[in-house]
């Protein structure tokens, strides 16, 4: 099994690497790849930030089949599919960081934190998702530029199927990563 998640996080990391020259040239896809995807070095972690950038290169590389998307739009999507990615991502690490400030400044085991200070990083929450609802909304827009309506629907079904699968495998990971810790606590 995790020859499996090692191999599949290979391909990912080729694929994004496909994807993005593909999209710099406007080529789209024509066919698998031939050669060998690089393996991960052994005993090195991979990070979430790495597994969440080769699932977004899994992603652009599986909207070509879901949109049946032509040659003379793959490009022009791809660059689009990709901000909209960088957007989603950096809202979310901003978001993260302001909860992480929230969370040191209420620990019950902590001083207790300034009210004034747990108030401005509220409304530093509030502002961050207004902001990354903002950037989003016209991410989707340039996006749906290059889509015809049918294509914008299958879109949108398709993102939620990536978003379940990118779910069960994330609890696959964790389920095989907490069986590997109880087989070498043996």
């Amino acid at each position: 099994m995790k020859a499996i998640a090692v191999i599949g996080v290979a391909l990912m990391a080729l694929t994004w690497s496909a994807a993005t020259a593909r999209a710099q040239t406007g080529a789209a896809p024509q066919g698998r790849a031939e050669a060998q995807p690089p393996a991960p070095p052994d005993g090195q972690p991979i990070s979430a930030a790495q597994i969440q950038r080769w699932f977004e290169a899994f992603t652009v590389l599986q909207a070509q089949d879901a949109l049946q998307l032509s040659e003379a739009q793959y490009g022009r999507f791809v660059t689009r599919l990709k901000a909209l990615q960088d957007t989603r991502r950096r809202h979310q690490q901003t978001r993260n960081q302001i909860l992480a400030d929230l969370r040191r400044l209420t620990n019950p085991q902590a001083t207790a934190g300034d009210e004034t200070t747990i108030a401005d990083r509220l409304k530093a929450l509030r502002d961050e998702e207004d902001r990354a609802a903002a950037d989003l909304h016209k991410a989707y827009d340039a996006v749906d530029e290059s889509l015809d309506v049918r294509q914008q629907a299958r879109f949108r079904l398709f993102e939620e199927r990536m978003e379940q699968q990118k779910l069960e495998l994330l609890t696959r990971a964790r389920q095989n990563a907490r069986a590997a810790a109880r087989g070498r606590g043996r």
